[in-house]
């Protein structure tokens, strides 16, 4: 039985190929969300309508192509699978539904043959130019087959070298947001994440970019060295309490392995995973740490996707990135809910919540866009890092004055929830107005029910283009999921988007002189 939101997914995924004759949507769906659920359902559906469809299920890595197999098996028991992959040592491409892995594919177009959907999982990783495996895959099935349809999911829509995976010449045209994190979040069905000031930090000055990313080497010698590598262990020690089941981000095989020493040396018990260690060996590590006789496990550039532990209730962040979508996916290895786990803790050496900004609100930033500071003061009490909105501490009650004293800034929030007010809503207009930098705007104004509470304007600066245009559009596509509505051209959409029904109650922020809706409640 598929949740609400997943059924939604299939819904708008439905409707966005009965308006749209040609082109390929992708899919932004959380982690934890159930996009293997989605995927299961919608193969279901197809070859239920039209037995005759040859699917193609591609992802990298043989976790994943293993963990999407099984879920369908879970679903749909009787389904008529295939799995083609080097790795898992399969190569069965003769059934209706192919699970495999690009490297094992991609110049064997051939071999598969007819494929009338494509479904793509992590499809971030595609270029947006015309090279790589992904492309020539893609384009050898387009020549078999000229009608295929290709369908990405992920659960970062952004790239580190091009902006979103929408951007032209990507291969995608429409994103499509059935939910986001904090709506699950808030149903109970993903972990809150909380983040805590570190003292150990990394001086990353002299370390050097290429290709919009930090060069390796130079990052593993900022960082990777014994007395740092005992404070860093120290400090998760001190903050981790009762928490039994860490993750540790380093940035090179060598930084993994000497995290991994400082914890043994300091009484835990601790492994590490990288690209080369034997398939037998991980699966051994990684079974021993969800069964919780490894309390700590370090990893290179390896668990960032296809690792699904729940129990994971502490994320020591040591791998500085300039990647949005590497940042998202390693603290989306804590949002997985598990029994006796009430949130996950981030200990951010690295510094990447003040890059990107919120978990469930990132900054994507265009190549060789610099971050600003963020809003951000440290709990004296506790050294939970919260919004400079905040007046109370969330984690042990810190009350601040109502003029708070001079603090020194640090981290992003790791979520953008804090210091939220809730007002029921009477009506709202839409119109079309213009910025302050000339540039036309969608805004929707709520009316509260009370006289004494404020009017709440909201801003979608849909012809803003960018990062901007793209957090703008996923606000909107979640009020249309919300109302079974759907995205009018936005030129000439006002009347649909002002028919439809209005929320209860909005929740927001104050932002200076503006607000942030956080929350609408139809």
């Amino acid at each position: 039985m598929l949740r609400d939101y997943q059924q939604r997914a299939i819904d708008m995924l439905n409707d966005w190929f009965t308006r749209h004759p040609e082109g390929h949507p992708v899919i932004e769906m959380p982690t934890g969300s159930g996009k293997s659920h989605v995927i299961a359902a919608y193969c279901q559906e197809a070859l239920r309508e039209w037995p005759e469809t040859r699917i193609l299920m591609l992802t990298h890595v043989k976790e994943l192509i293993q963990q999407n197999a099984s879920k369908m098996r879970e679903y749909w028991p009787t389904a008529p699978l295939g799995i083609y992959s080097a790795g898992l040592r399969r190569r069965d491409a003769s059934q209706s539904i192919v699970f495999g892995g690009v490297q094992s594919l991609a110049r064997k177009a051939d071999e598969i043959g007819h494929v009338d959907l494509l479904i793509v999982d992590e499809a971030h990783r595609i270029p947006a130019g015309a090279a790589g495996q992904y492309r020539k895959l893609i384009d050898d099935l387009t020549a078999i087959n000229p009608a295929l349809r290709v369908i990405g999911l992920t659960a970062t829509p952004y790239r580190l070298s091009h902006g979103m995976i929408t951007d032209p010449p990507a291969l995608f045209s429409s994103l499509i947001v059935p939910v986001t994190y904090m709506e699950l979040l808030k149903a109970g069905h993903l972990a809150r994440l909380t983040c805590k000031r570190t003292a150990t930090t990394y001086d990353l000055d002299n370390v050097r970019r290429r290709g919009g990313e930090y060069v390796e080497a130079d990052l593993d010698a900022a960082v990777n060295d014994l007395k740092t590598n005992d404070d860093v262990a120290a400090e998760i020690i001190q903050h981790a309490g009762e928490r039994r089941s860490w993750i540790v981000f380093a940035v090179s095989v060598a930084h993994a392995y000497g995290l991994r020493d400082a914890l043994l040396r300091q009484g835990v018990t601790a492994a590490t995973v990288v690209g080369e260690t034997p398939s037998d060996e991980r699966a051994k590590i990684i079974a021993a740490f969800k069964a919780g006789s490894i309390q700590a496990i370090t990893n290179a550039n390896v668990l960032t996707t296809g690792f699904d532990a729940p129990n994971v209730d502490l994320i020591a962040a040591c791998r500085p990135t300039l990647s949005t979508s590497l940042y998202v996916q390693m603290l989306g290895r804590g949002t997985r809910t598990a029994d006796g786990k009430k949130d996950c803790l981030v200990l951010d050496f690295a510094g990447i919540v003040s890059t990107h900004g919120p978990f469930d609100n990132p900054r994507p930033r265009k190549p060789g866009q610099k971050a600003g500071d963020a809003p951000v003061k440290v709990c004296p009490e506790c050294d939970t890092l919260v919004h400079l909105s905040v007046m109370e501490c969330p984690t042990c009650g810190h009350v601040w004055e109502r003029k708070p004293p001079s603090l020194k800034l640090h981290d992003d929030p790791i979520l953008s929830d804090a210091a939220e007010e809730t007002i029921p809503v009477t009506s709202w207009n839409w119109s079309v107005e213009t910025s302050a930098a000339g540039k036309k705007m969608l805004s929707v104004r709520y009316y509260p029910r009370s006289l004494s509470q404020p009017v709440i304007r909201e801003n979608f600066v849909v012809w803003h283009g960018g990062s901007a245009t793209y957090m703008a559009m996923k606000r909107l596509a979640a009020i249309a999921a919300r109302v079974n509505g759907t995205l009018p051209g936005i030129d000439n959409g006002i009347d649909e988007l002002q028919s439809w029904p209005c929320p209860k109650e909005i929740s927001f922020r104050r932002n200076g002189k503006y607000f942030d809706v956080t929350r609408r409640a139809w």
